[in-house]
């Protein structure tokens, strides 16, 4: 077998994971590292969107790092959230993660099954009144709940709240795996950030998602396993199978 070790660039499972059993299979060795990781903007960069929280309904959650960011320059823009204002999260792990900060109402907190299209079930004719702040992450590409509200046609604005900052891993000699995992545009643009003059040779890259392929292509990077698909729906099916098959 021509892979050995194998790079995930995400932080170690805190349980037992998928890995575990592939490495125990076939002899792999997998180890975890961060490439980046998502911090919130300053009070300037999120006042440069010219963004006026109050002028807002509600509010659209899709992670804890929007949370604690959202929540984090409130404070220091000295905005009192008032009472009144509704959340709509993504997940009910996403929703009962703003008990750090507030106290939770049923009435006022509502949670989907994970899909941009949940959200707009919660929505219905009942809230679909309502003055929408969709918080998201720094990205290249269009948020998925952003584009859903476009089809609905939902009065909203779009806020950025956290951005990915690249973490230093120049001790890692990437050269020493056989197989590294990238996840995000932010993972290629670490990944040069870290080694300006990276040159690929012989290192086999694993992406999951669309964004990260068209990320890595511009780099020029070249995939030798890409997931999700319909026979490899997760990385780890996706390592698994080539492992298998090599």
């Amino acid at each position: 077998m021509s892979v050995k070790k194998i790079l995930i660039s995400q932080q170690q499972p805190k349980t037992a994971s998928p890995y575990t059993s592939i490495a125990e299979k076939f002899g792999a060795e997998f180890d975890f590292r961060q490439f980046f990781k998502m911090e919130p903007l300053t009070s300037r960069e999120f006042r440069a969107q010219r963004i006026n929280i109050l002028d807002h309904t509600a509010i659209v959650f899709s992670a804890r790092t929007t949370i604690d960011a959202f929540f984090q320059l409130c404070e220091e823009l000295r905005v009192k959230v008032p009472e009144t204002m509704k959340y709509f999260c993504t997940t009910e792990a996403v929703a009962n993660y703003l008990q750090k900060h507030i106290v939770y109402r049923k009435r006022k907190i509502f949670f989907g099954d994970g899909t941009p299209q949940s959200i707009v079930g919660l929505i219905g004719t009942k809230h679909k009144g309502e003055n929408f702040l969709i918080a998201t992450a720094e990205s290249t590409s269009k948020d998925a709940v952003t584009k859903i509200f476009e089809t609905q046609k939902f009065a909203f604005e779009t806020a950025v709240f956290v951005k990915p900052v690249a973490q230093d891993i120049k001790d890692i000699d990437l050269h020493s795996y056989d197989m590294v995992v990238l996840f995000n545009p932010a993972d290629v643009k670490s990944l040069y950030e870290n080694y300006p003059d990276f040159q690929q040779g012989d290192l086999k890259f694993v992406s999951y998602g669309r964004s990260i392929v068209a990320a890595m292509e511009e780099a020029g990077l070249t995939i030798e396993v890409s997931a999700p698909t319909p026979e490899t729906p997760s990385v780890a099916k996706a390592i698994e199978l080539y492992l298998s098959r090599n």
